[in-house]
C-alpha cells in the first residue's frame, strides 16, 4: 500500500489478557441503569475540568530520573481487555480508578474503550482477546459491564471521556482490500461489519449516560489525509455512528493522532509552500497529502464530518503525548530551497524516517502538555497514550496476552508497503505492548518540546515580541472571537495565552481565539501574550474591548448572508470566476458601504501578484470594488482572500444584491489549483455559502472563517 493510505496508527495496550468469568457474573447486565443525577452535557467537557491523574502511570513516571516534572499530567486509562474492567494484579480496575478520581477532587476521567472483535486487523503487536466473530461477547461481557460501572450514581459528578476503539474504522477505509498494505484480517472485518456494529453499540450504550462524552478515533494525517481517504473516512464514521442503535448525537467529537507521533503543527513546512514553483506536496515525505500536521488535519476532517451530518459543534482532540520532536535534531527553520525534498526534509520537525512508522520511534519527545481549547475546533490536547508504555516488542516474546510480534517494532526490519519499504525507526529492546519501557520514557523526556521545566535547552532567555493587531473578529451573545498578528522569536513562538481582564482565559498555538461561555450584553477586555519553548513570555499586546450581543444570534444579527455559485467548471485554469450575491434576511436595511465579503483561496505562490475584475453586477460594477489580500498566516485552504466592497448603496430587508460575477488572475497568468480552496464549491446555482464570509464594520456577520 502506498504511504498515502497505509501509514498505520498503532495504539498502546496494558497488561495480560486474563480470564473474565468472575467479572461476567458480577457485572454483565442487559440494561444500563441511569445515574440518579448529573449535569446537562457540555459542548466541551474539558472546559472547567480537573482531569484525573492515573496514580499507576504517575508512580512509574516519577520513578524515572526527572520524571516527576511530568508525572502530574492526566493520561487516559486503557480498558484493553475484559479483565481490565475489574482490575488485575498489575493495575487497578475501573471502579478503583473512578474512586481514586473522586479522592483527588478530579471531575473528569479519560478512558480508552479498546477490545473490538478482531482488534487491530493490520498490526500484530496489538491484537486483542476477542475473535472476529465475538461481537456478542464484546457487547455483553465488555461494553455492558463498563456502562454499568459508569452508571453508578456515585460517579454522576464525574465527566467521563471515552476514546472509542483506536485503529478500527480507519483500517476499513485503507487496509481492507485492493492495496499493498491490505490484510485478510481487515477484509474479514469489513465483510462481517463487526467493527461498525461494535463501535455503534459502544456509542449507543455509553452515549446514553448523561455524564459520558464519546470521541471516536480518527487516525492521523499520515493515514487519512489524502483526498482519496478523507471523505470516505468521514462516511465510514457516519456509518458506524448510525449502526446498532447509535445516532450522531452519541458522538461528542473525534480524536486524531492516538498513540502516534505526527506533530501538532509543522512550523516551517506548510502545504501551501512552493519551492522554485513546485508545490511541496510533490515531495516524497508529503506525497501529495493535503496535510502535514495534526491541527490542520483535525480541522479539515472536522469540516468533512459536519458535511456528513455530524453536529456543527463537534470538537476534536489531539494526542500530543509523543509528538514533540525536540532535542538537538529539531530544525530551527525551513530547509534549503534547492528542491522540494531538501526543503521539506530539512524543515520538518517530524524526524521519523517515514510517516508510516508507528512503533517506539527513535528520537521522539513529549509534546504539548494537555490543554483545554488550544485552537479553533480543538476541544483539548490530551495524553491518550501514556508516555513510557511500549507500542510493541522488538523481538518475539512468549506471552499469555494475545500479543503477536510485529516487524514494525523491529529496528532491523527493512519495512513493508505501509511505510514505503523503509526502516522502521523503532527503538531496540522494547517490551510487549503496554508494558513499561524505561528507555523510551527517558528519551521522550529528554526530547520534549516544549522542553520540560521550561529550560528550553538552558540557553534561551529571549522573550518573543508582543502580539500586535489584536482585534475583535466577531461577537455573539455568549462569545467573543479575537485575531492578532503573529509574534516573532529568536527560536520559535510555540503558543499564545489570552487574558480576559488580566486572567488567563485560554491558550492557542495559532493567532486566533474564541472566548465562550460569556454573559450577554457585557463588556470584556482582552490582551494576548506569546510564549516560546523555553518558557519565555512576551509583554502583553495592546488591550481590546468587546461587548457581547444582548441576545442570541451573534454577529449574524444583521440578517446578511452570502450565496455562491461556481461560474468556472475548471479548477486548474488561469482564472477564478466566483459568483456571489448578498441576501438581507433581516428586518432592517443594511448600508452596503460598511460591508466586506471575503472569498478564501490559495494562491500557490507567495510572491504572485493579482489582478481582479467585476464582469457583471446587477447594481452596477461601478459600485463594486475587488482586491486580493495576502493573509499574514496561511490557514487551511487559504493564504489569500478576494475582498469585495461597495462604494455606496443600501440593501433593503428581504432584498438581494443580485448576481455579482467576479474574476481574478495572477499577474503572470499562471494556473490556479482551486481543488483545496476553502470557499470554492461546485454548485452552479446560488446557494447559502457559509465558507464565504461577510463583515459589517469589520465584525463577522455571516459565515465561518477557515
Amino acid at each position: 500500500m502506498s504511504s498515502r493510505r497505509a501509514a498505520h496508527l498503532h495504539a498502546p495496550r496494558r497488561a495480560a489478557v486474563l480470564a473474565a468469568a468472575a467479572l461476567l457474573g458480577a457485572l454483565s447486565l442487559s440494561a444500563v441503569p441511569q445515574p440518579a443525577s448529573a449535569a446537562a452535557k457540555l459542548d466541551n467537557p474539558y472546559v472547567g475540568a480537573k482531569p484525573y491523574v492515573n496514580p499507576d502511570w504517575s508512580a512509574r513516571a516519577a520513578a524515572e530520573p526527572g520524571g516527576s516534572a511530568v508525572s502530574d499530567q492526566p493520561t487516559f486509562v486503557w480498558l484493553d481487555r475484559i479483565a481490565a474492567i475489574r482490575g488485575t494484579s498489575e493495575a487497578r480496575g475501573l471502579k478503583a480508578h473512578l474512586d481514586a478520581a473522586k479522592a483527588q477532587g478530579a471531575n473528569l476521567v479519560q478512558l480508552v474503550i479498546y477490545d473490538l472483535p478482531g482488534r487491530d486487523c493490520a498490526a500484530l503487536a496489538s491484537n486483542g482477546e476477542l475473535g472476529a466473530d465475538d461481537l456478542d461477547r464484546y457487547q455483553s461481557d465488555y461494553i455492558d459491564p463498563i456502562a454499568a460501572v459508569l452508571a453508578d450514581p456515585a460517579y454522576a459528578s464525574l465527566r467521563i471521556v471515552n476514546l472509542i476503539e483506536p485503529d478500527s474504522l480507519p483500517n476499513l477505509v485503507t487496509n481492507a482490500g485492493g492495496t499493498a498494505g491490505s490484510t485478510p484480517q481487515c477484509a474479514t472485518m469489513k465483510a462481517n461489519g463487526n467493527y461498525e456494529k461494535g463501535v455503534g453499540y459502544a456509542l449507543h450504550k455509553l452515549g446514553a449516560l448523561p455524564n459520558a462524552y464519546n470521541y471516536v478515533d480518527a487516525g492521523h494525517h499520515g493515514w487519512l489525509g489524502w483526498d482519496s481517504n478523507l471523505v470516505p473516512s468521514a462516511q465510514e464514521f457516519k456509518k458506524a455512528a448510525t449502526t446498532s442503535g447509535a445516532t450522531v448525537s452519541d458522538v461528542t467529537g473525534f480524536i486524531v493522532n492516538t498513540a502516534n507521533y505526527s506533530p501538532t503543527r509543522e512550523p516551517y513546512v506548510k502545504i501551501t509552500d512552493t519551492v522554485n514553483g513546485t508545490t511541496v506536496r510533490q515531495s516524497k515525505w508529503i506525497d501529495w497529502n493535503q496535510y502535514d500536521d495534526e491541527t490542520t488535519f483535525a480541522q479539515g476532517l472536522r469540516s468533512a464530518l459536519v458535511a456528513q451530518g455530524f453536529d456543527s459543534g463537534i470538537g476534536m482532540l489531539i494526542d500530543t503525548s509523543r509528538n514533540g520532536w525536540g532535542g538537538s535534531a529539531r530544525p530551527t527553520g525551513p530547509g534549503p530551497s534547492t528542491s522540494v525534498d531538501a526543503y521539506v526534509d530539512g524543515g520538518r520537525t517530524d524526524r521519523r524516517i517515514h510517516a508510516g512508522n508507528w512503533c517506539n520511534q527513535s528520537g521522539a519527545g513529549l509534546g504539548e502538555r494537555p490543554a483545554t481549547a488550544p485552537d479553533t475546533g480543538i476541544d483539548a490536547y490530551v495524553w491518550a497514550k501514556p508516555p513510557g508504555e511500549s507500542d510493541g516488542a522488538s523481538q518475539p516474546l512468549d506471552n499469555d496476552e494475545g500479543k503477536g510480534f510485529d516487524r514494525m517494532c523491529d529496528p532491523t526490519y527493512a519495512g513493508n508497503g505501509r511505510n514505503g519499504n523503509n526502516p522502521t525507526g523503532a527503538l531496540p529492546d522494547s517490551p510487549l505492548a503496554g508494558h513499561w519501557f524505561s528507555a523510551e520514557f527517558r528519551q521522550l523526556l529528554a526530547n520534549a518540546y516544549p522542553a520540560v521545566g521550561g529550560s528550553g535547552g538552558g540557553s534561551d532567555t529571549q522573550a518573543p515580541s508582543a502580539p500586535t493587531g489584536l482585534a475583535v473578529s466577531a461577537t455573539t451573545a455568549d462569545s467573543v472571537s479575537l485575531t492578532w498578528r503573529a509574534s516573532t522569536d529568536n527560536t520559535q513562538v510555540t503558543g499564545y495565552d489570552v487574558y480576559r481582564a488580566g486572567i488567563k482565559a485560554g491558550s492557542v498555538t495559532g493567532a486566533s481565539y474564541t472566548d465562550t461561555g460569556l454573559a450577554a450584553g457585557t463588556a470584556y477586555t482582552y490582551t494576548v501574550k506569546a510564549r516560546d519553548a523555553a518558557g519565555n513570555v512576551s509583554a502583553a499586546s495592546a488591550a481590546v474591548s468587546a461587548t457581547t450581543k444582548a441576545s442570541g444570534g451573534g454577529g449574524g444579527s444583521t440578517g446578511l448572508k452570502a450565496q455562491y455559485k461556481n461560474n468556472d467548471s475548471s479548477a486548474n485554469d488561469n482564472q477564478m470566476r466566483p459568483g456571489i450575491q448578498l441576501v438581507n434576511s433581516g428586518s432592517g436595511a443594511v448600508d452596503l458601504s460598511k460591508v466586506t465579503v471575503r472569498y478564501w483561496f490559495t494562491g500557490e505562490s507567495a510572491s504572485a501578484g493579482y489582478q481582479t475584475w467585476c464582469d457583471y453586477a446587477q447594481p452596477g460594477c461601478s459600485t463594486v470594488r475587488t482586491a486580493v489580500t495576502t493573509l499574514p498566516v496561511a490557514r487551511t485552504g487559504a493564504d489569500h482572500t478576494l475582498d469585495v466592497t461597495f462604494t455606496s448603496g443600501s440593501l433593503a430587508a428581504g432584498a438581494s444584491t443580485g448576481d455579482l460575477q467576479l474574476r481574478l488572475a495572477k499577474a503572470d497568468w499562471s494556473n490556479f489549483d482551486e481543488t483545496d480552496d476553502y470557499s470554492r464549491g461546485t454548485g452552479t446555482s446560488y446557494a447559502d455559502a457559509p465558507k464565504v464570509t461577510v463583515y459589517v464594520n469589520g465584525t463577522l456577520a455571516w459565515g465561518v472563517e477557515p
